[in-house]
């Protein structure tokens, strides 16, 4: 059977030999807070609809469901090559993940983090990472390029994009957040706009995941530009769940495969 499920696409990486996909809240078989393509295991949604949402999402895609493969992610700045599938007991825990082999989906899910794919058409290597704050700071963009180019690719031949992530406007923190940054980078301040609260400010994490794509002198870099938390139509978001002191949220996935 063949699903039309929606997803977004980034212009830079609509390229020959590839197929990727940001994908949505919308075209799965979910309901209540997980409506309706909730791929997150880790959620509380009924295992067989998440299943059912993942087939739709490997469809799309071209694999099988099987080879549609996910990390168990850990907010680390790890990065891991892949040759084959892994039973769901087996997933590795990393947050990025890089293949060389055909049709092999790597994906990463998302509810506020960046998630970020990776292509050298050229060589033929792609990846993905989760990046919330802690792997953007620590590095798991730049080990996710690195282990790309132990599988033979090259920086500037490698376009990366970044899908649905939390605005700038609606990611507020507090002074511990903002020292950690600064601590590690005092130009970092420049991610951070006070707010009326005290000692307060909203942070620009998709503005931070650009500093950290562009400094390592890519082919290219396309941010879609799409709120999770403004944009709840097309998405979950954890921060806008315990917001509204909801019980669980769903969670997006974005993948990439070469065919």
């Amino acid at each position: 059977m063949t699903f039309e499920t929606p997803a977004l696409t980034a212009r830079n990486l609509s390229l020959p030999g590839l197929r990727h996909a940001f994908f949505t809240r919308e075209g799965g078989v979910s309901e209540g807070v997980y409506a309706s393509l909730n791929g997150g295991v880790g959620s509380r949604d009924a295992p067989p609809r998440v299943a059912e949402n993942r087939a739709r999402m490997a469809a799309r895609l071209g694999v099988e469901a099987e080879r549609l493969l996910v990390p168990f992610q850990i907010h680390s700045a790890d990065a891991l090559s892949i040759r084959e599938p892994w039973s769901s007991e087996a997933r590795p825990r990393c947050d990025g993940v890089v293949t060389t082999e055909v049709s092999l989906a790597l994906g990463v899910t998302g509810a506020d983090c960046g998630m970020l794919l990776f292509a050298d058409v050229e060589a033929r290597v792609i990846g993905a990472c989760h990046a919330g704050w802690k792997g953007a700071l620590g590095g798991v963009i730049e080990a996710t390029v690195a282990e790309m180019e132990a599988q033979g690719a090259r920086r500037t031949d490698i376009h990366v994009a970044l899908g649905p992530a939390i605005g700038a406007t609606n990611y507020e923190v507090g002074p511990e957040f903002v020292a950690r940054f600064l601590e590690a980078d005092e130009s970092f301040a420049r991610f951070f706009t006070p707010t009326a609260r005290r000692d307060h400010a909203t942070f620009d994490l998709p503005g931070f995941i650009a500093s950290r794509v562009e400094a390592l002198n890519v082919a290219s870099f396309e941010d879609l530009g799409v709120d999770t938390y403004a944009d709840e139509a097309r998405c979950f978001s954890y921060r806008r769940s315990v917001h509204r002191r909801e019980p669980d949220y769903g969670r997006l996935v974005s993948a990439i495969a070469l065919l």
